[in-house]
């Protein structure tokens, strides 16, 4: 061990402070992609989280939604609290006595072991909905009714209960054949967390694991009334009055809470990413990074881990996205696009590639060092609200994990205007990624669209020009050209991905006012600095000579307001432009 832990039991558990770590196997392996609790606790590296059960069990609610971004321990969560709390089913070959899993977790040693008593005390259903995301209703539904049939099946040893009914066992032989009739299957969650009840004479525990994937299928593949009406039926009938049930627990990415699917249940406590309870459970945080960090002996590479990982704010803490902290680590210290690599960035490429011009130029604001926009959250908005609502999109991505905000106060109130802002470089570069994809696809091409970078950092007006045009003619409709703002947030978008230089900055003060667009060189020794100044004329002003005209105003203005004022100049120079437009028509003069 390095310096700051120390073994707390012979077990494999280190702890500082107040966190834990275990590691059972002693070959600090971590846990990339394992879900399942007793694989990653005694063949993995695992960071504690197991006083998640503690707040479940200590709540006021029957049923609990938490609701955070993708790979953010959500599944290991809760694979964590079956093994805790399930009596063992002799038709499930992982099921046993846990409590070696558990010793030396904060659980069970939490208030002199008073949660042992829970261990072990409950019958317990488990879904997940992951792999129930069909093109059309019929293969989503039949993936629901194979992972029913599945669950019904690890408690086969319920058709030998003696007490149950032959009807009961009859019903349930039926699901576990899979013969079962749709209304059957609409009940079928009812069903088997009543006949557990009967069995174990315990209540049942329900735990669903992302709930909405089939959801965002439907709305996706359009199916989504046929899925949320589904998951009505079967969930209402399980979670809400139900005297055979102990508590629920489900998961997902969005809330949902404003669909049908929750209506009639007022017994439902949501816990999203500005919920103060449980704040900690999900996602890492600093102390368990540099724990981490310290046991695996890599703790010079926390400062970049801190730039390309952090940045989360959960309730009342700071949170480090986890499956990129365990890839990075894993990794020797490289820094890349773990979580964005793993798919799942639809939300952030449809609001990118569908974005209009007051949109694009909030995604832009957000790109700016320190950027920060102001919308209000709604955490219960509904897919459907993404094609009316204009904030309905911001809410989607805080959920998603692409923007978080530091203002986590009154958490339920979907009014309340907060400070959004992208939580950390790796996130940047997804927003970058896409930005550049909408754009490549304007210019025509990669290549085309490098031709345009290197026409702005050469001076090549004519190349400029040709391109620009080309772009308009190709892409734009002379009523979206009405304004000058409309040219700023194209050829903004177009200078995002230029090789060797940051995202471009947009109005900014500097000198004596504000300039359009300024592109700063990584390396100014070797590349200019570039201010470009935009003008629009009307469409009737469109004459060669008018437009260079308006171009050398926008050029003289540059110098004129000293926009290159604050900005570093080294040996490679500076490069001023001068651009006009006029419908279609561009003219375009630069001075070095």
């Amino acid at each position: 061990m390095k310096r700051g832990t120390e073994a707390c039991s012979d077990k494999g558990v280190f702890r500082k402070g107040s966190v834990r770590l275990s590691d059972r196997s002693g070959r600090k392996r971590l846990p990339i992609g394992v879900s399942d609790f007793p694989k990653a606790i005694r063949n993995f590296t695992y960071i504690d989280k197991s006083m998640l059960i503690a707040d479940i069990l200590d709540g006021d609610s029957d049923v609990m939604l938490y609701c955070r971004p993708r790979r953010f321990g959500k599944s290991l969560n809760l694979s964590m609290i079956q093994r805790f709390l399930e009596i063992p089913s002799p038709n499930d070959p992982a099921a046993a006595d846990t409590a070696d899993l558990f010793e030396g977790l904060a659980i069970w040693e939490a208030e002199d072991g008073r949660y042992r008593e829970q261990h072990n005390a409950y019958p317990v259903v488990r879904l997940s909905f992951n792999n129930t995301k069909g093109l059309t209703w019929k293969e989503t539904f039949g993936a629901i009714v194979q992972n029913i049939v599945a669950e019904c099946g690890r408690h086969r040893y319920l058709l030998n209960s003696t007490m149950l009914s032959s009807d009961e066992k009859d019903a349930f032989r039926r699901l576990v054949g899979g013969s079962a009739s749709d209304v059957e299957l609409a009940a079928s969650l009812t069903t088997l967390v009543d006949l557990l009840h009967r069995h174990h004479v315990a209540p049942t525990v329900v735990l669903v694991d992302e709930y909405d994937a089939p959801v965002l299928a439907g709305y996706t593949h359009g199916y989504y009334t046929e899925v949320v009406g589904f998951l009505k039926r079967w969930l209402t009938g399980a979670l809400k009055d139900n005297p055979s049930l102990a508590f629920g627990v489900l998961t997902g990415v969005q809330r949902i809470s404003k669909e049908s699917i929750f209506s009639d249940l007022n017994n439902l406590t949501v816990n999203t990413s500005l919920s103060v309870a449980s704040d900690e459970r999900y996602g890492f945080t600093q102390q368990e990074v540099e724990l981490l960090a310290d046991y695996l002996g890599v703790s010079d590479g926390l400062d970049v881990a801190c730039e390309w990982y952090d940045g989360y704010r959960f309730g009342s803490i700071d949170a480090y996205n986890p499956w990129s902290v365990l890839n990075y680590f894993s990794s020797q210290c490289v820094p890349d696009l773990y979580w964005g690599n793993t798919s799942g960035n639809g939300v952030l490429g449809d609001l990118v590639a569908s974005a209009e011009g007051a949109t694009l130029q909030k995604l832009y604001a957000l790109m700016e060092p320190d950027g920060v926009i102001d919308e209000p959250l709604d955490t219960g908005v509904i897919f459907p609200d993404v094609g009316v609502r204009p904030d309905a999109l911001w809410s989607m991505l805080y959920l998603a994990g692409y923007l978080t905000t530091d203002d986590t106060s009154r958490p339920n109130s979907p009014d309340q205007v907060r400070p959004l802002r992208i939580p950390n470089k790796e996130v940047a570069q997804l927003y970058r990624s896409e930005i550049v994809s909408r754009f490549t696809g304007l210019a025509g091409s990669r290549d085309r669209l490098v031709e345009l970078h290197n026409a702005i950092v050469t001076g090549n007006a004519a190349t400029l020009i040709a391109d620009l045009e080309r772009i308009l003619s190709e892409n734009a409709s002379y009523h979206d050209l009405t304004h000058e703002q409309a040219y700023h947030t194209l050829l903004l978008g177009l200078l995002f991905g230029m090789r060797n230089y940051r995202d471009p900055f947009s109005n900014r003060e500097a000198g004596l006012g504000r300039f359009d667009i300024r592109l700063e060189p990584e390396n100014p020794a070797q590349h200019p600095l570039v201010t470009i100044e935009l003008k629009r004329t009307s469409f009737s002003s469109n004459e060669p000579s008018c437009l260079e005209e308006l171009a050398r105003e926008a050029l003289d203005q540059i110098t004129e307001k000293s926009y290159e004022s604050g900005a570093q100049r080294g040996a490679a120079g500076t490069i001023r432009w001068g651009i006009a437009f006029s419908g279609k028509h561009v003219a375009a003069l630069c001075e070095r």
